[in-house]
C-alpha cells in the first residue's frame, strides 16, 4: 500500500468555480456549501482539497458565523472511502497538518497552546455506530482528528417536527407571555444554566459565571436572528412566575427551536412538553412547514421530550475540540 501518493497535492480551492470538484465527496453538508460561500459563512481560503492527480483524496473545511471573519467550526472532513490504493488516514493527517499550519498561526494544533483550532463537527446518521458502514466512515475520519490531539467533547442528536405530524400538545397549565427586553431573557438564561446538562455550558462554566456565559451565548448566537423576538415565550404559573421559555426562530438554514429551558425550580414536572408545544407552534403559525432542534445524548430528559412531542431523531453530531 502507498503511505501516500508521489503526486499527492494540497490546496484549497481556488473558488466558487471549483465547488463540483470539492462536493465529488458526498456529505449531508454538501447542498448548503453554494449558498455559504455567497453569503460568507465560508471561504474558498478556508476549503481544502487533497488530490492525487485529478482525483479528490480528502477535503475539509472551516465555517464561520456570517458576520466573523474567522473559522469558528471545522464542520467538514471527508476522505474517499473506496480508494484502496492509499493509506487514507495518512492523507487526511496530511491535510489536516497542512490547512493548520496554513491557517492558524503555530501550525500543529497540539503546538498551539492559547489559540488552539475551533472545535470539529462529524454529522451522520443519528445511531452511526448500529451501522457497520456508517461507523467505519466515522471512525476512519476521527482516527485522524484525534491523532492531532483533538478529544471527545459532546455527542449530539439533531431531531425535526414536519407538518404532517401532529401538533405537540399543550397541557393548559402554563400561559405565555412575550419577552420584556434583553435584561428579562438574559435573567431566565443565567437562572436556566444552573444545573444545565449541556456540554457546552458546563464548559464554559468551568471559567466564566453563569452571567458571563449565558450574555456570550447570547450575543454570539441568539441577538443575531433576524426573525422577530416577538416569537420567543416565556411560560408563566397563574402568579405570573416564570417557568422557563423557548425561543423559536430561523437561523441561516432552517426554522430551528434554538433554546428551550425549564427553570431549576420548576424541573421534573413536564413543562418542557409545553414550552416545545408553544415554540413548534409559533414556528407553525409564521409559516414553516418543519422545525429543527439539537440537544446533546446525554441530556436524556430532552431528548424523550423532544420524541414525546413529535420530533425524529435525523442525524448525530460528533463534536471535538483542541481546548484544554
Amino acid at each position: 500500500m502507498t503511505v501516500l501518493p508521489n503526486t499527492l497535492t494540497i490546496r484549497p480551492i481556488t473558488g466558487p468555480e471549483e465547488l463540483d470538484l470539492f462536493n465529488r465527496l458526498p456529505y449531508t453538508l454538501n447542498g448548503e456549501l453554494a449558498n455559504d460561500l455567497a453569503e460568507g459563512r465560508r471561504r474558498p481560503s478556508w476549503m481544502w482539497v487533497a488530490l492525487d492527480g485529478d482525483r479528490l483524496l480528502a477535503r475539509m473545511s472551516w465555517w464561520c458565523r456570517a458576520q466573523d471573519d474567522t473559522p469558528f467550526l471545522l464542520d467538514l472532513f471527508d476522505v474517499d472511502d473506496d480508494a484502496r490504493d492509499v493509506d487514507l488516514t495518512a492523507v487526511g493527517e496530511e491535510l489536516l497538518r497542512t490547512a493548520n499550519t496554513d491557517l492558524f498561526p503555530g501550525g500543529e494544533p497540539v503546538a498551539l497552546g492559547d489559540t488552539p483550532p475551533p472545535e470539529f463537527l462529524r454529522f451522520d446518521v443519528a445511531d452511526w455506530r448500529g451501522d457497520e458502514t456508517s461507523r467505519r466512515r466515522v471512525e476512519t475520519r476521527l482516527r485522524v482528528i484525534e491523532g492531532s490531539g483533538a478529544v471527545p467533547l459532546v455527542e449530539r442528536l439533531r431531531y425535526e417536527w414536519r407538518a404532517d405530524n401532529p401538533l405537540p400538545r399543550d397541557s393548559g397549565r402554563l400561559s405565555f407571555r412575550g419577552i420584556e427586553g434583553e435584561e428579562d431573557i438574559l435573567g431566565l438564561m443565567t437562572r436556566a444554566l444552573e444545573g444545565t446538562l449541556d456540554a457546552h455550558d458546563r464548559l464554559d462554566l468551568h471559567k466564566s459565571s453563569a452571567a458571563e456565559v449565558a450574555a456570550a451565548n447570547f450575543a454570539d448566537e441568539f441577538a443575531n436572528y433576524t426573525t422577530p423576538r416577538e416569537w420567543w415565550r416565556v411560560a408563566t404559573l397563574p402568579d405570573g412566575a416564570p417557568v422557563g421559555f423557548v425561543i423559536p426562530a430561523r437561523n441561516a438554514y432552517h426554522p430551528i427551536i434554538s433554546y428551550v429551558a425549564v427553570l431549576p425550580e420548576h424541573r421534573g414536572k413536564g413543562y418542557i412538553d409545553d414550552l416545545l408545544a408553544e415554540g413548534t407552534r409559533v414556528l407553525r403559525d409564521a409559516g414553516a412547514t418543519y422545525a429543527r432542534a439539537a440537544t446533546d445524548l446525554g441530556n436524556v430528559p430532552m431528548a424523550e421530550a423532544f420524541t414525546r412531542s413529535g420530533y425524529d431523531a435525523i442525524s448525530g453530531v460528533v463534536s471535538y475540540t483542541w481546548s484544554r
